[in-house]
Parts: C-alpha cells; sequence; structure tokens
C-alpha cells in the first residue's frame, strides 16, 4: 500500500512533478535538514529520510503525514513552513512509488528505481590527507548504511503494520526481504575494491556489499508487491458486551433494560 504524501503544491507543481529530483532539488533538500538541524540535532540527513520514505510507501496500511513528520522530524515539524522540503519530497515519494510499480526485469532498466545513497567513506577518501586527517578516528558509515537504518526506523515505529502475515509463503517472503535489507545495517568490514564516489577515487566499497545493495533494492521491490497484494490488515470488530436485564438501560431512560431497549 502507500500514504498520502502532503498536498502542498507550489504554483510550478505540475511541470515539476513530471520531472525528477535533480542534484540541486537533493542540495535544497539537504540544505532544508541542515537549517533543522540548527534547533534540532537529532533531524537526520536526507539518506536516513530517503529509507525511512521508502519503507512508508512499502508499508502495509497508508499512513498519513500526521503520523509520520513527528516520527521523523519532531513534534514542531510544520509543513506550512518548510513548503519546498514538503514539496520536493512529495515529488521523491511520487518517483519511488513509480519506480517500485514499473515491470523491471533489471535495475539497469531506466524505469527502476534507485536509492539515493551516499558513498561518504569514497567521498572522504578522495579528500586531501590534511582534511582527511580531521575526520581520523570517526566512525564513517558504510554504503548505504544510513539508508538501511531509515528503512528499517519507519519499520520498527510501525510493528503493528510490518506484522508477519499468517501464510507461510508471505511470512518467508516478508522475513527474507527485510533480512536483505538488515544485511545494510552491518558495516561493511570485507576488502574494498570499487568506489561509488567516483570512477578515479581509492575503494571504498566491497563486491560484497554491492552485491548485497542490490539484493535490497529487489527486497523493496517485494516488499511492496507484497503489502499490495494483501491488502490492508483487517480490523478486529469488538462488540461491546449487552447489558444484563436486570441493569438500567444504556439509553438513560431510568428503565431496567428488560423494560425499555431490552423488551422482546
Amino acid at each position: 500500500m502507500t500514504t498520502i504524501p502532503d498536498p502542498i503544491s507550489p504554483p510550478e507543481a505540475t511541470s515539476a512533478a513530471q520531472s525528477p529530483l535533480g542534484p540541486d532539488d537533493f542540495d535544497a533538500l539537504d540544505q532544508a535538514l541542515d537549517a533543522m538541524r540548527e534547533h534540532d540535532e537529532e533531524i537526520p540527513q536526507w539518506e536516513f529520510c530517503e529509507g525511512f520514505m521508502a519503507a512508508l510507501i512499502c508499508t502495509r496500511r497508508p499512513i498519513m503525514p500526521s503520523e509520520y513528520w513527528p516520527v521523523l522530524l519532531g513534534d514542531s515539524f510544520s509543513s506550512a513552513q518548510h513548503m519546498e522540503f514538503v514539496w520536493n519530497w512529495k515529488r521523491r515519494w511520487v518517483e519511488i512509488e513509480e519506480g517500485l510499480d514499473a515491470p523491471v526485469e533489471t535495475l539497469d532498466d531506466e524505469r527502476s528505481w534507485q536509492p539515493e545513497v551516499l558513498d561518504t567513506r569514497g567521498a572522504i577518501a578522495s579528500l586531501p590527507e590534511e582534511e582527511r586527517a580531521e575526520v581520523a578516528g570517526e566512525a564513517i558509515p558504510s554504503f548505504a548504511q544510513v539508508w538501511a537504518l531509515g528503512f528499517m526506523y519507519a519499520v520498527e515505529n510501525w510493528p503493528e503494520d510490518w506484522a508477519t502475515p499468517r501464510d507461510k509463503d508471505a511470512a518467508r517472503m516478508l522475513d527474507d526481504a527485510l533480512d536483505n535489507i538488515v544485511a545494510l545495517t552491518e558495516d561493511d568490514n570485507a576488502k574494498p575494491t570499487l568506489s561509488m564516489y567516483s570512477d578515479d577515487a581509492p575503494p571504498s566499497v566491497s563486491q560484497q556489499r554491492l552485491d548485497d545493495f542490490g539484493a535490497a533494492i529487489w527486497a523493496v521491490y517485494d516488499l511492496r508487491q507484497l503489502w499490495k497484494s494483501l491488502g490492508p490488515k483487517a480490523e478486529t470488530i469488538r462488540k461491546e458486551a449487552a447489558p444484563g436485564r436486570n441493569d438500567p438501560c444504556p439509553c438513560g431512560s431510568g428503565k431496567k433494560y428488560k423494560k425499555c431497549h431490552g423488551a422482546t
């Protein structure tokens, strides 16, 4: 299933919605988050938001913005005060939905969805030696690790909507898909063989990590289709207990139930 993003549409909405986000748009998203972080240090990076959004789009029950904004960006977040951020969020949402719903057989297909993730280690490895020394000893996330953490953060915040289905095949599909995403939350400790930052940058990502990343993308495709096929979880209807025949009638008449609405 899916969720409806905030219905905020600037004047250029029609033309903008038809074009994918470019580097300037992602820079604007990063800048907006940086500005929010000046007032709340818990505000995440865009890569985390990207993973969080992908999970929302795959979640079984539609989750409204009023429910997910406080979880992601805090109780003080106001859509009206961050219209450009929300609009770019909405555009990215549509891109992800379209990519996940496209009938692709390979990730090389131009219609396929590709997460917006960073090779932070590759970027740092490309810095001059004196700048690399400034971050020496700091924990640098592995390729796509922050994205996977954002995805699982959404899963963990709505556990009922990610509960294991009764159908064994569906349950296995869910477990396998989530296992592939969880694998990216771990550190990439294998030998680096390539860089996702630049073709001529020092190696920063292992081949195993790249393979795991591809598996995680397909896992999101599986989750999207799984929940769409199952539909929203049926709510349990709880029938209120009827009053006893000698109890006061709940209508407020003052009569006993058997003399009022319980009369046969």
